[in-house]
């Protein structure tokens, strides 16, 4: 019975290398195999050509002319608009006022991480919790701005809080650049909490639950558990998160827009590129303005990224 078998698998072997080698693809079935991944990423590139790259490479060429955003005529002036902005310094005093934003930031960060560790774990109402920290991001900013105008006015909603409680203040919280700024810089905390709390969430519950459980029977506490298994694994999420905070920190535009105008020192540079670009008609010189904010934001995310690499995390 074995030597019949052994027969039969040599027999069927030899047949096997005996059969002739499936025949090629015809040529246009190669190309059209070729050509599909293209045929999908068409759509997506002409849109990122098109309301990316194209405007981009237009704000680059305006930048080199003295347009004043109305007239069709365009007069080139090459470097004129870059020396007049490295040479008038009150251009870039207002970098000053992202000091506030980007300290902002960092106090946004750690109270993100520390909700989404907290919640990552197995408490009580976290679903609930996760709606409301999470909920601010949805709020179209305009509507924050107003509502936070009347919460931070004289005899608004934050006086009558504190009243309640006993807290006189005759502050105006709007009214001197400091109050301003950090009362500004603390909405914006509210705001944008909830992305960085869901990308802190996302990258803590991706981490395998077993190393978890392998923790508990070492003995690690909640802190031990944070500190080998959640700030390792959650480390690319954490670098992107200080990118976006540090380019969100010099390009704050909407919220100090909307409830100050940029009075009271909080103009930002984004908010005094716009004022040159639609209150004083000179769009050449706010596109060199924009261009530089843009070499700016790449500059640091550079230095950011050699300062702290994505190594690849191997948890397990």
């Amino acid at each position: 019975m074995t030597g019949t078998t052994e027969t039969a698998a040599a027999q069927a072997a030899a047949g096997a290398a005996s059969a002739p080698a499936p025949a090629p693809a015809p040529r246009p079935a190669r190309l059209w195999r070729g050509a599909t991944p293209w045929l999908f990423l068409l759509a997506p590139l002409t849109l990122l050509i098109v309301f990316t790259y194209a405007p981009i490479a237009n704000m680059v060429a305006y930048s080199f002319t003295d347009w004043d955003g109305v007239s069709p005529e365009l007069r080139w002036t090459g470097a004129e608009n870059y020396t007049e902005l490295f040479t008038r310094s009150e251009l870039f005093e207002v970098f000053w006022v992202s000091g506030y934003y980007l300290a902002a930031s960092v106090i946004q960060i750690v109270a993100a991480l520390y909700f989404a560790t907290i919640l990552s774990f197995d408490v009580r109402f976290r679903n609930f919790f996760k709606g409301v920290l999470f909920f601010p991001y949805l709020i179209n900013g305009v509507a924050i701005g107003f509502v936070f105008l009347y919460f931070f006015q004289d005899g608004g909603t934050l006086d009558s809080v504190l009243s309640l409680l006993g807290v006189q203040t005759d502050r105006a919280w709007l009214g001197t650049p400091e109050s301003a700024n950090t009362s500004l810089a603390a909405v914006s905390v509210w705001r944008y909490l909830g992305l960085n709390f869901v990308l802190f969430l996302g990258a803590i519950q991706s981490i395998p639950g077993e190393l978890y459980e392998a923790a508990e029977l070492d003995g690690a506490n909640r802190w031990h558990q944070f500190r080998h298994i959640i700030a390792p694994g959650i480390k690319p999420v954490l670098s992107l998160t200080v990118i976006l905070s540090i380019s969100g920190s010099l390009s704050v535009f909407e919220i100090p827009y909307i409830m100050t105008g940029g009075a009271t020192g909080t103009e930002t540079f984004v908010i005094q590129t716009v004022k040159l670009a639609f209150q004083f008609n000179k769009t050449g010189l706010a596109s060199a303005a924009a261009v530089v904010l843009l070499l700016i934001v790449l500059a640091v995310t550079w230095v950011q990224r050699r300062l702290a690499p994505d190594d690849k995390v191997d948890l397990v």
